[in-house]
């Protein structure tokens, strides 16, 4: 297995996961959609992507926002998105693809990584803590939607 940060070039790799990611969390396919979506994010510098591959065929990818913990006084990342191809599943991408991102935020100095799952993934939520992540059991989380 092979990760490395994605660029523009990889983008045409990145869309059917993306795709495939949003449809997972019931949104209707929407390649193009996918393509202006990461393409943006890139071509802006506004997230980091890393691209896992096994023998050349594109396998998962995990995608950080940067964010800042005002309380903490330090820069954070926020995990959030992380999506292994089914045919891919059970052999360590998501593992591989969550070590790499701590290992960016290490690289990068910050305070730490957070990230959301939904309540009844529970197969993800096992990964996780697996790795040393924290189930926050002190703060309620709210959200705002303003667009469709």
């Amino acid at each position: 297995m092979v990760i490395h940060r994605a660029t523009q070039d990889d983008i045409p790799r990145l869309v059917p996961l993306f795709d495939a990611y949003r449809q997972f969390y019931r949104q209707p396919a929407d390649p193009a959609r996918a393509e202006r979506f990461l393409t943006e994010r890139l071509s802006r510098a506004e997230s980091v992507i890393f691209l896992a591959e096994q023998a050349g065929v594109a396998a998962g990818f995990v995608q950080l926002y940067p964010s800042f913990w005002s309380v903490a006084a330090c820069r954070s990342w926020i995990l959030n998105d992380l999506f292994v191809a089914p045919g891919h599943r059970k052999g360590g991408v998501g593992r591989a693809l969550l070590e790499r991102a701590r290992t960016h935020a290490l690289e990068t100095g910050a305070g730490g990584l957070s990230l959301a799952t939904q309540r009844t993934n529970l197969t993800a939520q096992r990964l996780y803590e697996s790795l040393g992540w924290r189930r926050d059991d002190e703060f309620l989380h709210y959200e705002l939607p303003l667009a469709p």
